[in-house]
């Protein structure tokens, strides 16, 4: 008997995270997973790994060695149905014993934050503002691209450019794209040539006490047509995405497929024909970058975002002292120099979890068993209408 789509319960893949940049530790909590799914430990640590890495990274990363530890949820490596806790212990964890902060950094949320809640010192807003935090958002994404992983969904990030450098190189095979990028000190899959040129242009940032910013791509190779919705404002995949995005700390700027350049083209040019290639109805091509209308249409889903200089520069831009309200030297704090790699990393997770999230609205049940049925049945009803036998 085929399976019924209507007054399916909606499962709600989603997390939290919690912790602070120098406190015991930070966690993630992922709700909704549906049980019997594979969860691979090293995977996690392979992705928490890669985080941080990248050339241009500061001291701090020499200081932890970010590893998971899987608190609850799991049992015999696979999930359990109730929330899954993911735990990443801080080997600098003296949030104690740190002094603080009173010369706001321009572009850190120190400022905003110590307004917000009415404070001289920023150290409380700093500890949680800083991107130490995303170290639990990947071990959350690295645990949905496992999930999706089962379906053949695939989700890639790497580097596009480095300050004024950037690379033209797009591979749309993603184990090519996996190994390549994963040989580039700066994860970017143009290679040795490019990462010379931006490697110079880290050591003269370094050099000058400046940062540097850039921009990262995610693909996702693989999406089934028709995930998120276009019902909902707040359901269209397209925005939730950008949502995700943007959430990340250094993240300035978001764009989906073809994104600010379509808006200096005709029509003609920007909206994807379709046509029929080897029995399938496809795109001739991908400006659209894999979502009309808020929802998937079976094409690789492309997004790409902007990230700006990291706002701790060792030769500090002026500030006003909190307490004396006198003009100062804006405070430094341990920092890097170029986090676009990382980011890179980060946005590659954040888009898995969307992905998966949506993946499961779509095709949702409570055991990995029922997801693969009601998967495997709407792709045989999409091959039967839209595809020639």
């Amino acid at each position: 008997m085929p399976i019924s789509f209507e007054n399916i319960p909606m499962t709600t893949l989603s997390y939290i995270t919690t912790g602070e940049s120098h406190g015991k530790c930070l966690t993630a909590v992922i709700s909704d997973v549906p049980y019997g799914t594979s969860i691979n430990e090293e995977a996690i640590n392979i992705d928490l790994a890669r985080r941080q890495g990248g050339y241009g990274r500061g001291a701090r990363m020499k200081m932890e060695k970010d590893t998971v530890e899987i608190l609850t949820g799991i049992r015999h490596g696979k999930s359990l149905g109730n929330p899954i806790t993911l735990m990443i212990k801080n080997n600098v964890s003296n949030i104690e014993e740190l002094g603080s902060i009173t010369k706001p950094r321009p572009g850190h949320t120190d400022l905003a934050g110590a307004m917000k809640y009415g404070l001289t010192d920023a150290r409380d807003i700093s500890e949680r503002a800083s991107a130490r935090e995303t170290v639990a958002r990947v071990a959350a994404g690295s645990l949905a691209k496992q999930l999706l992983s089962l379906f053949n969904v695939e989700v890639c990030g790497y580097v596009v450019s480095i300050g004024n450098i950037t690379s033209n190189i797009r591979i749309n095979n993603p184990s090519e794209l996996r190994t390549k990028r994963d040989a580039s000190l700066f994860y970017c899959p143009e290679g040795e040539k490019l990462d010379e040129k931006v490697k110079q242009l880290v050591d003269e940032t370094t050099k000058q006490g400046n940062t540097l910013g850039g921009t990262f791509e995610v693909v996702v190779f693989n999406a089934p047509p028709g995930l998120g919705n276009f019902t909902t404002w707040d359901g269209k995949l397209d925005g939730r995405l950008a949502y995700a995005l943007m959430s990340i700390q250094t993240v300035k700027g978001v764009e989906i497929g073809s994104g600010f350049q379509s808006a200096r083209m005709p029509g003609s040019e920007v909206h994807d024909e379709i046509v029929m290639k080897d029995n399938k109805i496809i795109r001739k091509s991908n400006n659209a970058g894999g979502i009309e209308g808020g929802i998937t249409n079976g094409e690789p889903i492309v997004v790409r975002a902007a990230c700006k200089p990291i706002s701790t520069l060792l030769k500090p831009l002026a500030t006003v002292d909190l307490t004396s309200k006198k003009e100062a030297e804006a405070q430094y704090e341990r920092s890097d120099v170029c986090v676009v790699p990382a980011a890179s990393v980060i946005g590659e997770a954040v888009v898995a979890f969307e992905i998966a999230a949506a993946f499961l609205e779509k095709f949702g049940g409570d055991t990995l068993e029922e997801v693969k049925e009601r998967y495997n049945t709407y792709l045989d009803r999409i091959g039967s209408m839209f595809y020639k036998k």
